[in-house]
């Protein structure tokens, strides 16, 4: 299978397409990607008017800035009428909300395909329900398998809490075997995963060590709901002047002529192999495209 190409997604901000005030500000602001939400922050009378604005959100978009559009679930009386709309207007992807099973990907991309959707219009699922986590394997294998345009995973932390009752902790204790569950799973299917809101955009110092939690834990990046917490997130999950200077240490290593052919080499009385090569030059790359 084909790589695609690596787009940084640290910051993944929300944006009601209700907003025009917020939009006219996009240019202005350091965000990865944008997800344009037709879903919860619109309400049910304006739907179609939010739905209406969003090929002319997408025409005007920053091409630096991924510009993701969150539609209604497909079962919902909207649903179906948003993606098709939001295909046409081509944006990056398509966040689908409340998926429970593998069909919800397959049948949301038959829509796309029957609709001569081009592909490069991804779909992006929003994990937010106790059956998608229980399937989460299954809809990560989607992954592995281009046709499916399945890229990445949108942790819905506040309909998690909401649906199972546990105890939302600042440290996030009763969550964090799920979301661990939803990094490996992402992993297995070479799928993105971004880590769910924080609430309180106020507490900048709070939000900042759920970034540096949730880049600990492998996740790509953090879904935002304020532009105040752009940058922290953009520094918790780029790589660090420290990981930086080990993974340009290993990559000379191993480019010394004495060490040419070898698998494993020694540094600094640590054992050092290849797959940590392969690591280190990943992780240069992306700092790379980044500007780390």
């Amino acid at each position: 299978m084909a790589q695609e190409p690596y787009r940084p997604r640290r910051s993944v901000l929300y944006i009601p397409a209700s907003n025009d005030k917020a939009f006219a500000k996009l240019g202005s602001l350091a965000c990865d990607a944008v997800i344009v939400d037709l879903e919860d922050a619109v309400l049910p009378a304006g739907k179609k008017a939010a739905r209406d604005k969003v090929a002319g959100i997408l025409a005007g978009r920053d091409r630096r800035c991924e510009m993701v559009v969150r539609i209604n679930p497909l079962a919902s009386e909207w649903g179906t009428d948003d993606l098709l709309a939001v295909a046409k207007a081509e944006p990056d992807g398509i966040l689908l909300p409340k998926i429970a099973t593998p069909r919800d990907i397959l049948e949301a991309g038959d829509l796309l395909d029957d609709n001569f959707a081009p592909d490069s219009v991804k779909l992006w699922a929003m994990v937010e329900t106790p059956k998608a986590l229980l399937n989460i394997g299954a809809i990560a294998e989607l992954g592995r398998d281009p046709a499916s345009r399945l890229a990445c995973f949108v942790t819905g932390t506040n309909d998690l809490v909401k649906a199972t009752g546990i105890l939302a902790t600042p440290d996030r204790r009763y969550l964090m075997p799920w979301l661990m569950q939803l990094v490996l799973a992402a992993r297995a299917g070479g799928l993105d995963v971004i880590d769910g809101v924080a609430n309180d955009f106020r507490d900048l110092d709070a939000f900042a060590r759920e970034c540096a939690d949730g880049a600990a834990m492998g996740f790509d990046g953090k879904s935002l709901i304020h532009p105040a917490q752009i940058e922290p997130a953009n520094r918790a999950f780029s790589p660090s002047p420290e990981r930086l200077a080990a993974a340009r240490a290993i990559k000379d290593a191993f480019a010394r002529p004495e060490n040419a052919g070898k698998g494993v080499i020694a540094m600094d009385g640590r054992m050092v192999e290849r797959l940590h090569l392969a690591e280190a030059e990943k992780l240069l790359a992306k700092a790379a495209i980044i500007g780390a």
